[in-house]
Protein backbone atom coordinates (compact mmCIF):
# COMPACT_ATOMS: atom_id res chain seq x y z
CA UNK A 1 0.00 0.00 0.00
CA UNK A 2 1.52 3.34 -1.00
CA UNK A 3 1.88 6.02 1.64
CA UNK A 4 -0.83 8.60 1.74
CA UNK A 5 -0.22 12.01 0.23
CA UNK A 6 -2.90 14.65 -0.05
CA UNK A 7 -4.29 14.57 -3.57
CA UNK A 8 -3.51 17.67 -5.67
CA UNK A 9 -7.21 18.14 -6.34
CA UNK A 10 -7.63 18.83 -2.62
CA UNK A 11 -5.18 21.74 -2.67
CA UNK A 12 -6.58 25.22 -3.20
CA UNK A 13 -5.10 26.68 -6.41
CA UNK A 14 -3.65 29.64 -4.49
CA UNK A 15 -1.28 27.36 -2.53
CA UNK A 16 -0.50 24.72 -5.15
CA UNK A 17 2.67 26.46 -6.36
CA UNK A 18 3.96 26.84 -2.80
CA UNK A 19 3.38 23.16 -2.07
CA UNK A 20 4.97 22.08 -5.35
CA UNK A 21 8.13 24.15 -4.84
CA UNK A 22 8.74 24.05 -1.07
CA UNK A 23 12.53 23.84 -0.75
CA UNK A 24 12.66 21.98 -4.03
CA UNK A 25 16.36 22.83 -4.44
CA UNK A 26 17.18 20.87 -1.28
CA UNK A 27 15.21 17.86 -2.49
CA UNK A 28 16.91 18.02 -5.89
CA UNK A 29 20.32 18.26 -4.21
CA UNK A 30 19.65 15.13 -2.14
CA UNK A 31 18.22 13.28 -5.14
CA UNK A 32 21.29 14.08 -7.21
CA UNK A 33 23.71 13.18 -4.41
CA UNK A 34 21.91 9.89 -3.74
CA UNK A 35 22.28 8.92 -7.39
CA UNK A 36 25.92 9.97 -7.74
CA UNK A 37 27.25 8.43 -4.51
CA UNK A 38 27.05 4.74 -3.60
CA UNK A 39 26.25 5.69 -0.01
CA UNK A 40 24.79 9.01 1.09
CA UNK A 41 24.06 10.08 4.65
CA UNK A 42 21.81 13.11 5.05
CA UNK A 43 22.01 14.52 8.54
CA UNK A 44 22.11 17.43 10.89
CA UNK A 45 24.60 18.82 13.39
CA UNK A 46 24.24 17.73 16.98
CA UNK A 47 22.23 14.61 16.20
CA UNK A 48 23.93 11.57 17.76
CA UNK A 49 22.26 9.16 15.32
CA UNK A 50 23.86 10.96 12.38
CA UNK A 51 27.26 10.60 14.02
CA UNK A 52 26.54 6.94 14.79
CA UNK A 53 25.70 6.20 11.15
CA UNK A 54 28.86 7.84 9.86
CA UNK A 55 31.03 6.07 12.46
CA UNK A 56 29.45 2.72 11.55
CA UNK A 57 30.24 3.29 7.88
CA UNK A 58 33.81 4.31 8.73
CA UNK A 59 34.25 1.21 10.93
CA UNK A 60 32.95 -0.98 8.09
CA UNK A 61 35.35 0.77 5.68
CA UNK A 62 32.46 1.97 3.52
CA UNK A 63 33.08 5.22 1.70
CA UNK A 64 30.18 7.64 1.93
CA UNK A 65 29.12 11.18 1.15
CA UNK A 66 27.58 13.35 3.87
CA UNK A 67 25.15 16.24 3.49
CA UNK A 68 24.31 18.27 6.57
CA UNK A 69 21.25 20.48 6.88
CA UNK A 70 21.54 22.66 9.95
CA UNK A 71 21.08 21.70 13.57
CA UNK A 72 18.10 21.33 15.85
CA UNK A 73 17.42 25.08 15.72
CA UNK A 74 18.40 25.88 12.15
CA UNK A 75 17.33 24.85 8.66
CA UNK A 76 14.44 22.81 10.04
CA UNK A 77 12.21 23.87 7.14
CA UNK A 78 14.60 22.32 4.65
CA UNK A 79 14.74 19.12 6.70
CA UNK A 80 10.94 19.11 6.84
CA UNK A 81 10.81 19.25 3.03
CA UNK A 82 13.12 16.22 2.92
CA UNK A 83 10.91 14.35 5.37
CA UNK A 84 7.83 15.15 3.32
CA UNK A 85 9.55 14.06 0.10
CA UNK A 86 11.00 10.81 1.45
CA UNK A 87 8.35 9.84 3.97
CA UNK A 88 11.17 9.08 6.45
CA UNK A 89 10.47 10.82 9.77
CA UNK A 90 13.96 11.16 11.27
CA UNK A 91 17.60 11.90 10.57
CA UNK A 92 19.85 10.56 9.35
CA UNK A 93 18.46 9.45 6.05
CA UNK A 94 20.79 6.86 4.57
CA UNK A 95 20.68 6.11 0.85
CA UNK A 96 22.42 3.17 -0.79
CA UNK A 97 22.66 3.25 -4.57
CA UNK A 98 19.83 5.79 -4.71
CA UNK A 99 17.42 3.91 -2.42
CA UNK A 100 16.53 5.05 1.08
CA UNK A 101 17.41 2.27 3.53
CA UNK A 102 16.33 4.16 6.68
CA UNK A 103 18.35 5.60 9.52
CA UNK A 104 21.25 4.66 11.78
CA UNK A 105 19.60 1.56 13.27
CA UNK A 106 18.59 0.26 9.84
CA UNK A 107 22.11 0.85 8.58
CA UNK A 108 23.60 -1.00 11.56
CA UNK A 109 21.43 -4.03 10.76
CA UNK A 110 22.51 -4.01 7.11
CA UNK A 111 26.16 -3.84 8.15
CA UNK A 112 25.78 -6.62 10.74
CA UNK A 113 24.06 -9.00 8.33
CA UNK A 114 26.41 -8.28 5.44
CA UNK A 115 23.52 -6.97 3.36
CA UNK A 116 25.21 -3.58 2.89
CA UNK A 117 28.25 -5.19 1.27
CA UNK A 118 25.92 -7.18 -1.01
CA UNK A 119 24.06 -4.00 -2.00
CA UNK A 120 27.35 -2.31 -2.82
CA UNK A 121 28.87 -5.25 -4.72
Amino acid sequence: MPRLVLDDTRLHPAIRDTVDHLHLEVVHNVQAASMSNAVLVVGMAGNPFCKRARKALDAAAVSHHYLEYGSYLSRWRERLALKMWSGWPTFPMVFVRGSLIGGADNLAKLIATGELKRLLA
